[in-house]
């Protein structure tokens, strides 16, 4: 056993459209200036019923059932999300409980919107230890919670739902090595704070770093997993904003790469964006299997951690 390979995905997102007009009659913003900053269109809105913990395990169960695998099979089940109301018990804990996993081991990462990259890397790393040998990860998010809709700059970015993907232990891996860090002094760039804080940040900070860091570490996770930017099949990064998504395979040469642009239609879902797209692309069959697919998380923090596996 040397390492893990990713089995199946899946996702769920909550039923009610948001649309950017209807966001229009709410704040002082229009469809057209939403479209031009951020390339939204639309994103899903939880109800006060879904909680994230259902969100995740209805995403967890998709991923599941795709892999042909049952909840008894999972021993590692992590959840990333930054939007959970209870402290205790986790996240991950109410998802073992909702399927039924038995006894795997259950832990939440929170390191906001590269939180799935890093939970990912988290669990592979498990894998490739000898201490688990089928993980359920998850990216759930509920940042309606946590969202001032008074605020246009922040009430027009966000959605909610949840992606999943089944790691299973393999001789070959397919899950490459992880590119992780921080930039500490640029931690109060997303901010959830306090007791009944809300959803803030630093957006044009955040948006500076990306474009001009962000192709540097990438190409960096690349050559780590002896992978070509022109050999990739996808990049998947944290569905922020349509600005930096577009531009970074021209910047990195992955010019035959899909792009994930599923923020048009599901907004910023911060740790649960990246695994939503894939869990699309490969519904829809967009990324052919196995091949080799870059993604890349980061936000809050300033946290980031990217790395490349093999399509289901």
């Amino acid at each position: 056993m040397t390492g893990s390979r990713v089995v199946a995905v899946g996702h769920h997102q909550p039923e009610r459209v948001l649309t950017n007009d209807e966001l229009a009659s709410m704040v002082d913003t229009s469809d057209e200036w939403i479209r031009s900053r951020v390339g939204i269109e639309t994103r899903r809105i939880a109800g006060p019923d879904e909680s994230v913990a259902e969100l995740a395990a209805r995403a967890a169960e998709k991923a599941l059932a795709n892999a042909g695998l049952t909840p008894s099979d999972v021993d590692y089940v992590s959840v990333a999300t930054c939007t959970a109301i209870d402290r205790s018990p986790n996240t991950a804990a109410r998802v073992a409980d909702r399927l039924g996993m038995g006894t795997p081991a259950a832990l939440d990462v929170n390191t906001a919107c590269s939180g799935f990259t890093h939970a990912l890397a988290t669990a592979d790393h498990a894998i490739r230890a000898g201490a688990a040998r089928c993980a359920v990860v998850v990216g759930a998010e509920k940042l309606s919670d946590f969202t001032d809709w008074t605020d246009r700059s922040t009430s027009v970015l966000i959605g909610d739902g949840a992606g999943a993907v089944v790691l299973v232990a393999a001789d070959e891996p397919e899950v490459g090595p992880v590119t992780w860090g921080s930039v500490p002094e640029m931690s109060d760039a997303v901010r959830i704070e306090g007791r009944s804080g809300t959803f803030a940040q630093e957006g044009q900070a955040v948006f500076r770093w990306a474009t001009t860091e962000l192709p540097r570490i990438a190409r960096l996770t690349c050559e780590r997993s002896g992978i070509a930017p022109d050999e990739l099949g996808a990049i998947v990064l944290h569905q922020a904003n349509l600005r930096i998504i577009e531009p970074l395979a021209q910047r990195i040469g992955a010019t035959g790469a899909v792009v994930a642009r599923d923020v048009v239609e599901s907004g910023n879902t911060s740790a649960a964006s990246i695994p939503i797209a894939l869990s699309k692309l490969v519904e829809r069959r967009e990324i052919p299997a196995g091949a080799p697919v870059l993604l890349f998380g980061f936000g809050g923090g300033l946290s980031y951690a990217g790395l490349i596996v093999r399509s289901p």
